[in-house]
C-alpha cells in the first residue's frame, strides 16, 4: 500500500463505515487518476446489511485529491512553506433506487439533516434532491430513483499531516452518521420493484 496521506484518508473512512456495520459493494469500488489533470479519485458504495443486489438504499462515497493539494503536500513534506493546506474534496450521495413509483422528495428531505457530522472542523452540506426515471429497453418497465448529495472538503492541517492517526479521529463519526442516515431513509415507505432475476 502507498504511504500517502490520501490513502490514509481512504483507509480511515473505510474503517469508519465498516465499523458502523455497513456492507461494501465491492464491485463498485474505483481508484482513478486523471491522466491530463493529475487529480486522484476514490469511489465506493455501501449499503445496510442484508440488502439485496442491487441494494434499494445505498451511500456512494467519493474522495478527490486535486493536483494542487498534492503540490501543497509535497512542499510541506520537504519542508517548504505553503500558502494553503491541502484539502480532500468529499462527496456522499444517498440513493434510493428501484422504486416502482415517482418519489415525493419532501419526506426524503424531511429525514435528512442539512449538514453531516463533523469531519475535523468542517461539515458537508446537503444539496437538493435529484429524481431519475429509467425506462427498460422495450419501454414496458419504468423504475425511479432519488438521490441527495452532501459535499464539502476536509482540510489537512499540519497536525494531521504530522500524525496520520488524527485522520481516524476526524473521520470516525462519519460511519455512524452515514449508517443512521441510511436507516432513516429505510424507515420511509417506498414501493420497490421485485428483485432482478
Amino acid at each position: 500500500m502507498l504511504d500517502h496521506v490520501f490513502t490514509d484518508a481512504i483507509g480511515a473512512l473505510r474503517d469508519a463505515v465498516e465499523g458502523a456495520l455497513l456492507e461494501r459493494q465491492a464491485i463498485e469500488e474505483r481508484f482513478q487518476a486523471d491522466v491530463l489533470l493529475g487529480d486522484l479519485t476514490w469511489e465506493t458504495s455501501y449499503s445496510l446489511p442484508g440488502e439485496e443486489l442491487p441494494p434499494h438504499i445505498r451511500a456512494d462515497l467519493s474522495l478527490q485529491w486535486p493536483t494542487w493539494a498534492q503540490t501543497a503536500y509535497r512542499s510541506w513534506y520537504i519542508g517548504e512553506p505553503i500558502d494553503d493546506w491541502p484539502r480532500i474534496d468529499v462527496e456522499i450521495v444517498l440513493r434510493v433506487q428501484r422504486l416502482a413509483d415517482e418519489p415525493d422528495p419532501r419526506p426524503v428531505l424531511a429525514v435528512l439533516p442539512r449538514e453531516s457530522s463533523l469531519i475535523g472542523s468542517e461539515r458537508l452540506i446537503r444539496s437538493g434532491p435529484t429524481v431519475e426515471c429509467m425506462h427498460g429497453h422495450d419501454l414496458s418497465q419504468v423504475q425511479w430513483a432519488i438521490e441527495v448529495s452532501y459535499e464539502g472538503s476536509y482540510e489537512l492541517d499540519e497536525e494531521v499531516l504530522a500524525d496520520g492517526s488524527r485522520l481516524d479521529e476526524h473521520v470516525g463519526s462519519m460511519g455512524t452518521w452515514i449508517a443512521s442516515t441510511l436507516v432513516r431513509l429505510g424507515d420511509l415507505t417506498f414501493t420497490f420493484l421485485p428483485p432482478e432475476t
